[in-house]
């Protein structure tokens, strides 16, 4: 097994065990909800140290359920991961292609031939015969 390999089992491993471990441990056993998120701690705690606080904004729209609510923020982080997996593709892409124009030119420089078999003084465009000409 090589060595990215071991990391890669190991970060693994290191992941499931902060997902598992909570709830063997009965972390949250106490509380009626024990797994909710930091806006509703943040809620409970304001409303315990200060009962007539009055919020700022109200939500512009209100899930019917808990249910509804996780959905559509699973779908917000899908959307998120999705835009980011495209930019970092997309950086990726163009680097590689850089990379191999580069390659290109240096081939090109030291041969003195293109990748498509014609000299570097001949034009592409010369060896094609124009759309109306035939």
């Amino acid at each position: 097994m090589s060595r990215n390999a071991k990391i890669n089992t190991l970060l693994l491993l290191v992941v499931a065990a902060l997902a598992v471990l909570p709830l063997l441990l009965g972390l949250g056993d106490h509380k009626e909800e024990p797994f909710t998120g930091a806006d509703a701690e943040a809620e409970t705690a304001i409303t315990e140290l200060e009962p007539d606080y009055e919020p700022w904004f109200s939500p512009l729209y209100e899930p019917p359920s808990g249910e509804i609510e996780s959905a559509l923020f699973a779908l917000q982080a899908a959307l998120g991961a999705g835009v980011l997996a495209y930019y970092f593709g997309l950086r990726k892409g163009r680097r590689q292609g850089e990379a191999h124009s580069a390659a290109t030119a240096t081939a090109t420089a030291t041969d003195g031939t293109t990748p498509a078999g014609t000299t570097a003084g001949s034009s592409a465009a010369a060896t094609v015969a124009p759309a109306g000409d035939e």
